[in-house]
């Protein structure tokens, strides 16, 4: 989109150093600390999510009512609800699955790469592999899908 505001890449970025540098502070990006949260020994992961959600929980209550669009953007504040369906249930158990089996979220493991955690790479490349067989496997469903009966 072109008509972005100059400044909004660069913030991106910013954000994306300060969500970096917490996780890394927070010791979240350590797959054992995760592990260990998962297994009731250590109990510093919730906290660390419950103050990023009271954040965000303040921003997107407060925002729309300060403003009727987002600053950098111009685009207008709207909720977009997706629906629940055995998508999200599947997905979110596999997800799960897989946070369990490594021990990092997606987000925590770039910042692991960070704190010097390069057997993470593994991890990240699985992300990758999984990402590109669902694009593809949902690509190949809805084409078929949408193909006219009876034509081969």
């Amino acid at each position: 989109m072109s008509d972005r505001h100059p400044l909004f890449k660069p913030l991106i970025f910013v954000g994306g150093i300060v969500f970096g540098f917490g996780l890394g502070f927070s010791h979240m990006a350590r797959p054992e600390v995760v592990l260990n949260f998962l297994q009731f020994d250590d109990l510093g992961l919730p906290f660390v999510m419950f103050g990023a959600a009271i954040v965000s929980g303040i921003a997107f209550a407060l925002l729309p009512r300060i403003r009727d669009a987002a600053p950098l953007t111009g685009d207008p504040y709207e909720r977009r609800l997706k629906p629940f369906d055995r998508n999200v249930l599947v997905g979110g158990a596999i997800f799960g699955v897989g946070w369990g089996l490594s021990g990092i979220c997606p987000g925590a493991a770039y910042a692991s790469l960070g704190v010097g955690n390069v057997t993470i790479l593994w991890a990240l490349a699985g992300m990758f592999v999984g990402a590109y067989a669902q694009g593809y496997w949902r690509s190949h469903s809805q084409s078929r899908d949408t193909s006219p009966a009876g034509a081969d």
